[in-house]
């Protein structure tokens, strides 16, 4: 039986490969970082990331990636912002901001609309004749 075994992208330890993709020392080092950032919020709500960042010792772009996965929510830390992956203004919740949220749905609703015009263009150009469109005409 083969076991999978992976060198940690963090620390450089062997380890046993599981959903995380880090060794169990380092996961444990990324959750009490987590747990650092909970309490410091909990009695400093509106505290911005740099003041968190500060209180607890844990990096920026580590307290960046909670808020992306959901662990830290807009509800729990008001006046923490990361910036948008399109943009760089600031973000509240996800990781893109409502301005460039809307331009990506406008885009893909035009993109929807041409790849129906074109469709239909091409239906037009090459026209087919089906069964079902000769009981259509019957019924007429």
């Amino acid at each position: 039986m083969a076991m999978n075994l992976d060198n940690c992208p963090q620390c450089g330890k062997v380890y046993v490969k599981n959903n995380y993709n880090i060794c169990p020392a380092c996961l444990k080092g990324i959750e009490d970082q987590y747990r650092l950032c909970v309490e410091y919020l909990r009695k400093h709500r509106s505290c911005s990331m740099h003041e968190l960042s500060e209180g607890t010792g844990v990096s920026v772009r580590m307290i960046t990636r909670f808020i992306r996965e959901g662990r830290i929510t807009n509800r729990e830390a008001p006046n923490v912002q990361t910036a948008c992956e399109v943009c760089g203004g600031s973000v509240k919740d996800g990781t893109i901001c409502d301005t460039c949220r809307m331009k990506l749905s406008k885009d893909m609703n035009h993109l929807k609309e041409d790849v129906l015009r074109r469709a239909e263009e091409e239906r037009k150009k090459n026209p087919t004749f089906q069964i079902k469109d000769r009981d259509d005409n019957k019924r007429l």
